[in-house]
């Protein structure tokens, strides 16, 4: 059993076109809650990791990839008065159609971002459905998960959406990248540009309900580990169930992977599927 996400009509707006989404479906749907917004995913590390990987955690099989997106991938430095931001970007960089953004937690570096073997080649479908959709993607580095990090990466968000007007701006957060996520939902040069939130087994902070981006209502993705011992799940999902409470209606939506742990919403979003969700939300 998949979990499929609704199609989407033109007077919705824009949908992302499938890639590879046989291979990247849900494995199965254990239970659904919250009217919709809450699932739960069947995952089971010897089928989505020792089934999946050449290599366990290292090198998924070739089937999961298509490497031809290098193409058009590039390694940048952006020199911003917040210091100079290395990044790449995979893509359109000028009128580009939407950007997706990912910030990596701790330890990481750019480089996460853009492997397109590690994480069931999850990383590789993300950059391909940007690049065969005329979207943009960006895996920056940045030097801290503070004030001086938020600067650089809402400098990037400057520097690419006035290179790309009117496209949508979504930034996925993983782990520890989940505090400039809610730091940028909270800057008001960036908050206006968000057109979605996407929380990777990261941490919940309670100043969104004080920020820009809760005002606006811009939708947020929680995808969790039951197992996950960084941040515990039953804490991400009275995060996620307060957002509801504090303004009902609220968009968000959270994929709970039982038996996952800290790194499996990064291998397992359906990334095309939480895009397309928000997309239909965009007016």
């Amino acid at each position: 059993m998949t979990l499929a996400m609704p199609s989407l009509s033109l007077a919705q707006g824009p949908a992302l076109a499938p890639f590879k989404d046989d291979l990247f479906a849900y494995p199965g749907i254990l239970s659904t809650g919250d009217g919709g917004a809450y699932t739960v995913v069947d995952y089971r590390e010897m089928r989505d990791i020792n089934g999946r990987d050449q290599i366990p955690e290292r090198r998924v099989q070739g089937k999961y990839v298509s490497t031809g997106v290098r193409g058009v991938q590039q390694d940048l430095v952006l020199k911003t008065d917040a210091g100079d931001v290395r990044h790449f970007a995979v893509g359109t960089q000028k009128g580009a159609k939407l950007i997706v953004i990912y910030l990596h937690g701790q330890g990481g570096s750019r480089k996460q971002g853009v492997d397109d073997f590690t994480f069931g080649g999850n990383f590789n479908r993300v950059k391909n459905l940007m690049a065969e959709n005329g979207g943009l993607y960006l895996s920056p580095d940045f030097p801290d998960f503070g004030d001086k990090g938020t600067s650089q990466i809402a400098a990037l968000i400057a520097h690419y959406a006035e290179a790309s007007p009117g496209a949508p701006v979504f930034v996925a957060c993983g782990s520890m990248g989940g505090a400039l996520c809610w730091k940028l939902a909270g800057d008001k040069t960036v908050a206006p540009r968000l057109s979605g939130l996407l929380l990777l087994g990261s941490l919940w902070d309670e100043s969104f309900f004080t920020s820009a981006a809760f005002k606006r209502k811009v939708p947020v993705f929680f995808g969790q580990g039951s197992h996950d011992t960084v941040f515990p799940v039953e804490n991400q999902e009275a995060f996620f169930r307060s957002i509801s409470a504090k303004s009902p209606g609220y968009p968000t939506r959270f994929v709970r992977f039982e038996t996952g742990t800290h790194g499996t919403p990064i291998r397992m979003t359906d990334w095309r599927g939480v895009l397309n969700w928000m997309l239909s939300l965009k007016q």
